[in-house]
């Protein structure tokens, strides 16, 4: 990196920012590496100066470079646009409200069983995280949902058709009441 000269303008502005020594990460130890470079320092020196590295000072002393003071301040990452499709997020929203299939021994949906499952049954790689972060914008928390069990009375067909068929098809003037017992 070539000498660095400063205005008298761009000195009064960095020494604007400069607060008490050591490299915490602020814009004040970022201002200081620039002042100290303009003034002569290697960037060796800056670095043992600074408590940092010698790469955290050549990244400082280059935004300074391209965009002056402005560059001190960390930028706010703009992210990457979403390149999950609406039709692959439409697949996991549907399989998340079913019971997972047989073959995979699970009682309900995980964030991380279900990417291992898109992955390897579907080849849609996506993480844990973006499962997590689908459900939670839907409302979905498939994880919590209880079990269904199945009776095994020998009679449980019979008796799940005459009550289903009060409901189908009650009797005239028959008000029918239901409650459900939670064990």
């Amino acid at each position: 990196m070539d000498a660095m000269e400063l205005t008298d303008e761009g000195r009064a502005s960095l020494e604007a920012l400069l607060r008490p020594a050591g490299y915490d990460g602020s814009v004040s130890a970022r201002a200081q590496m620039v002042l100290w470079y303009a003034d002569g320092y290697s960037v060796a020196e800056i670095a043992r100066m600074s408590d940092t590295s010698k790469q955290t000072v050549y990244t400082w002393l280059g935004r300074y470079h391209v965009y002056g003071v402005d560059g001190l301040v960390n930028r706010v990452p703009t992210g990457r646009p979403p390149d999950i499709s609406d039709e692959v997020r439409s697949k996991i929203l549907a399989l998340s409200q079913q019971t997972p299939p047989e073959e995979t021994g699970l009682s309900h949906w995980s964030s991380r069983e279900m990417a291992n499952y898109l992955k390897q049954k579907l080849g849609i790689l996506v993480s844990h995280n973006f499962v997590a972060s689908l459900w939670r914008g839907h409302g979905l928390q498939p994880y919590r949902q209880g079990t269904f069990k199945l009776s095994t009375d020998s009679r449980f067909e019979e008796k799940v058709v005459d009550v289903v068929g009060l409901y189908v098809n009650p009797p005239e003037g028959a008000v029918i009441l239901s409650s459900d017992e939670k064990t």
